[in-house]
């Protein structure tokens, strides 16, 4: 999570420790509260488990419904991957990532992430130069 925050903020800005608690803290309540609701939304449906609509119906009856678009749109492209590396063994090349290519998709991954975070398109397939691994 540290990373995460760091990576969203501009390189100039610094952010206290506490205020870096207090996120995760934040984020920790903020997935209980969907989970929670979406467990809610299953149980009143008489199912026994929390599908992808559970989750959605949840952000809209908690009040978010209007990140409910791109939370379907990560999730749509989350399960693209997934099949993507499901069809040809662990990764679509057939072989495991040495440190390095891991490394490499992981940083891209986290572009991807602020680029959909800052409400830009994921212009390139290519990770960042910076590949520091700072927590």
């Amino acid at each position: 999570m540290t990373k995460i925050i760091k990576e969203m903020l501009p390189p100039d800005v610094r952010v206290a420790r506490d205020a870096q608690d207090l996120l995760i803290e934040c984020c920790v309540e903020f997935i209980n509260l969907i989970s929670s609701e979406s467990n809610e939304v299953c149980n009143r449906e008489e199912k026994r488990t929390i599908a992808p609509e559970h989750v959605l119906k949840a952000l809209q009856v908690l009040g978010f419904g209007e990140y409910i678009e791109e939370v379907y749109a990560a999730y749509e492209q989350h399960k693209m991957e997934t099949m993507d590396s499901l069809k040809g063994g662990k990764w679509s090349n057939g072989a495991e990532m040495t440190e390095e290519e891991a490394l490499a998709e992981q940083q891209r991954m986290f572009a991807e992430a602020r680029a959909r975070m800052n409400g830009g398109g994921i212009t390139s397939k290519q990770p960042d130069t910076d590949q520091s691994l700072d927590s």
